[in-house]
C-alpha cells in the first residue's frame, strides 16, 4: 500500500483549501497514491507541534539524555545531562483518510540531529499515545501525540534539530 510522509503531507495539506470540494475528487494527479483503492479517501498527516525539548545542559563530558514523554508532554534527564527549565512540548499531529478505517503510524527507530556548529546527537526511542490498533473516527481523523529521547554522546551541546518522517498507511 502506499504511504504518505509528512514532509510530503504537509505540503498537500496546504493546497486542499485552495481546491473547491467537486475538483478535489476530479483531480487523481493532486492524490494519486498508486495504494489508494478507487473511491478510498487518501490518507494525509499534518503535524500540529514539533517536539521540543525545552532548555537542557550537559555537566559533564560523558553526556546524557532526556525524553519528552508521549502522553503528559514531561521532560525527564539521565546521564550527565540536567533539566534547566522551559517548557517541553511533545508533538502532536493528525491523520486524515477513510472514516472508521484502521491505520498504521510509523515512526523511525532513529533520528540523526545536527547543531548549527556540527555537532551530532540522535533522537531514539520514539512513543505515542496511539491505542495498539489506531482507527480513523467517524469524520476520518485521528489526532495523536509522539515523544522520543534525545541522546547526545560526548559534552557537546548545542541548537539540535533534525526531520522525523513519519509515515501513515492504511492496515
Amino acid at each position: 500500500m502506499g504511504r504518505s510522509l509528512a514532509l510530503i503531507a504537509a505540503l498537500l495539506i496546504s493546497l486542499v483549501p485552495l481546491m473547491p470540494a467537486g475538483a478535489q475528487d476530479a483531480c487523481r494527479l493532486c492524490y494519486a497514491d498508486p495504494g489508494t483503492k478507487p473511491g478510498e479517501r487518501p490518507l494525509t498527516i499534518e503535524i500540529w507541534t514539533d517536539l521540543n525539548f525545552a532548555k537542557l545542559a550537559l555537566t559533564g563530558r560523558s553526556g546524557g539524555s532526556a525524553a519528552v514523554d508521549a502522553q503528559s508532554g514531561s521532560k525527564s534527564t539521565s546521564g550527565e545531562m540536567i533539566d534547566l527549565g522551559g517548557t517541553p512540548i511533545n508533538g502532536r499531529g493528525k491523520v486524515t483518510g477513510q472514516p472508521l478505517r484502521e491505520v498504521r503510524i510509523d515512526l523511525p527507530s532513529r533520528v540523526p540531529m545536527a547543531s548549527p556548529g556540527g555537532d551530532t546527537a540522535e533522537l531514539v526511542d520514539f512513543t505515542t499515545d496511539l491505542p495498539a490498533h489506531p482507527r480513523l473516527d467517524a469524520n476520518g481523523e485521528l489526532e495523536f501525540t509522539f515523544g522520543a529521547r534525545l541522546v547526545i554522546k560526548g559534552g557537546r551541546g548545542g541548537n539540535y534539530r533534525g526531520r522525523i518522517p513519519i509515515s501513515v498507511d492504511y492496515n
